[in-house]
Order: structure tokens, then C-alpha cells, then sequence
């Protein structure tokens, strides 16, 4: 491959981060709703129950799961409460978020994670999990952004691989993805601990504990059912706080229902993020199948990851 590009960055291999022991067959998963209210919940544990026995794995659900307040599922103190459990529990081996939606940002300072630090396991979601992956990330421990269990609701053949990506991030034999390319790609290439998650869940981090530190990092972004000048006032706002000043690179996943701006943005999406970006050099990936779609790979955010672009391919490969 030929890369126009080439980041400086490089990860320290002496700071790598913590990584939860891989699943096996007879482990156990938890499943919690620390944010919105789970609507199609006898559905959802239905088919969850069926998957990850199908995989060999015990599952154990939320006392809150269920449970029903308003907006969220379960009043702040008991969605706390049951990923606490979760948390504490070192029989549980992954927790696995049942929806996202809202709620995450209102309960992660009343967590704590001493326990979870003698018995780390995979925190695993996307979304509203941004400010948990954030937060693990933060404490030096590697987390895993993938589908969640309200998405086997959907299509079967449509989430297949965001339910075969997922598998293989738990147990491990999740390489790297080799995916098309993107005619706005800025081509090079770069290697660094992979970070980020849902625009809004990172702006709303800012000047918290859970802001990320990216200076030799890659930066994953993805939204949804936002109007362009929100995505550029989050962009903006990110690139203020320094979030792209030294970064190694970017990777750009879905940016689902787009609003339509009156009067017109005139920009694209891609536009918009380049401009952002346009004081640095660092390879830009646009079109990574993660986010909000039916398709929506499992990415291990804290890897040691290589980053390599071009206008006709786009590789990702974690490094062990």
C-alpha cells in the first residue's frame, strides 16, 4: 500500500492497557440497563438468553432490568445499584448493556470500579457506553464497543455481522477488518490506542473525568439524528479542547439520519470533518461500518491499533 501520510505516533507498548481475560465456554455475562428504559424487554431477554447460550455462556440479568422510570430504566440508585452488581460480581466475565439511549452520564461518578480492578471484565456497548468506554479507558483498561442486546431485535440477516464481530471480540479472535474505501479518505497511515465513541456523549465529557486524553491516539466518531451544524458545533468543540491537536489519526464509523439544515449547511459530512481537521496531517478514515446501523462492528477501544487508509481501502488490525 502506498500512504501519503504517515503519523509520527506511536503507542508505548510499556503502556499498554489492562485487557479483561477473553471469554470461554462456561463463562457468564451480565446483562443491565444503566440508561433508557427498555421497551421490548421480554423480547430482548429472550433472544439474548438464546444467543449467548449458543455460545456456551451462562447469562445473568439486572434485578432492574425491567424496571421502568419515566425516560430511564430504573430511577438513578437502581441503575447504579445493578451495575454495581455487575461490576462486583467476579463470577461475571462481561457486561453486556441492554440498550443505550440517556442515563449513563447522570450515574458514572457514583460507580466505582475498585473491584472491577481485581476482577476486570468487558464493558461492552456502544452509544451512551461512550462514557463508560471513556471512563474505562481512562483508568487504563481496555473495553469493547459493539452492538447491545435491544439491537437482536432487528433483522437478523441485517446485524449478522455486528453479531459475528461481537462473538469474536469476546473470545478473542477478533484481527482486523479490511473494509472499501471512501473517496474523501485522507490517505496514510498510523498506529495508536484506539478511543472515542457517540460525538455527543464525547462533547458532553468535556472538562469531566471521563475526557479523553487522545495525543497519539486514534479517535473513533459516530452520531446520529443530528443536524450538520450540531455535528460541526460538536466537532468544534472537541477540536477546542484539543481532542485533535496530536492525535494519530481519526476514524469517522456511521453518521446515521442526518437532519436536513434551513437554511442549507452547504457542506457534506466529510467536508465538515476535514475542515475541522485541517491543521493536521493525519490519516482520516470515512465510512467505517460502527455506530448506529444495522451493521455495526465490534472495535476494542483501548487496543494498541494500526491504522492504515487509502482512497480505495481501509484497514484496521489490533495489535496483541
Amino acid at each position: 500500500m502506498d500512504f501519503s501520510n504517515t503519523s509520527s505516533f506511536s503507542s508505548n507498548p510499556s503502556s499498554e492497557l489492562i485487557r479483561p481475560p477473553y471469554l470461554k465456554t462456561g463463562d457468564t455475562v451480565a446483562i443491565v440497563a444503566p440508561s433508557g428504559v427498555l421497551k421490548q424487554d421480554a423480547e430482548v431477554i429472550q433472544k439474548t438468553k438464546m444467543l449467548l447460550n449458543r455460545w456456551g455462556l451462562e447469562v445473568v440479568f439486572g434485578s432492574q432490568l425491567q424496571t421502568k422510570a419515566h425516560h430511564f430504566a430504573g430511577t438513578d440508585a437502581q441503575r447504579t445499584s445493578d451495575f454495581q452488581l455487575a461490576l462486583d460480581n467476579p463470577t461475571v466475565k462481561a457486561i453486556w448493556c441492554a440498550r443505550g439511549g440517556y442515563g449513563l452520564l447522570r450515574i458514572i461518578d457514583a460507580l466505582n470500579f475498585e473491584k472491577f480492578k481485581t476482577h476486570p471484565k468487558w464493558i461492552v456497548g456502544y452509544s451512551d457506553v461512550t462514557v463508560l468506554h471513556n471512563a474505562l479507558n481512562n483508568l487504563g483498561y481496555e473495553s469493547l464497543h459493539a452492538m447491545m442486546c435491544i439491537n437482536l431485535t432487528d433483522d437478523a440477516s441485517a446485524i449478522e455481522q455486528s453479531v459475528e464481530t461481537l462473538k469474536a471480540g469476546l473470545f478473542g479472535s477478533l484481527k482486523n477488518y479490511e473494509i472499501e474505501g471512501h473517496s474523501e479518505n485522507r490517505p496514510g497511515t498510523a498506529t495508536g490506542f484506539l478511543v472515542g465513541g457517540n460525538l455527543s456523549l464525547l462533547t458532553a465529557g468535556l472538562g469531566s473525568s471521563t475526557q479523553l486524553d487522545t495525543n497519539g491516539k486514534l479517535v473513533f466518531i459516530e452520531e446520529i439524528g443530528e443536524y450538520k451544524y450540531h455535528i460541526d458545533r460538536q466537532l468544534q468543540s472537541l477540536k477546542r479542547a484539543g481532542y485533535f491537536k496530536d492525535c494519530a489519526g481519526v476514524i469517522v464509523g456511521d453518521m446515521s439520519q442526518i437532519k436536513t439544515n434551513d437554511p442549507s449547511w452547504g457542506h457534506s459530512i466529510e467536508a465538515t470533518v476535514l475542515e475541522v481537521l485541517k491543521d493536521t496531517k493525519v490519516p482520516v478514515a470515512f465510512g467505517f461500518p460502527a455506530g448506529h446501523e444495522f451493521e455495526n462492528r465490534a472495535l476494542y477501544f483501548g487496543r494498541n491499533t494500526r491504522l492504515e487508509v487509502t482512497k480505495s481501502k481501509i484497514r484496521v488490525l489490533f495489535i496483541d
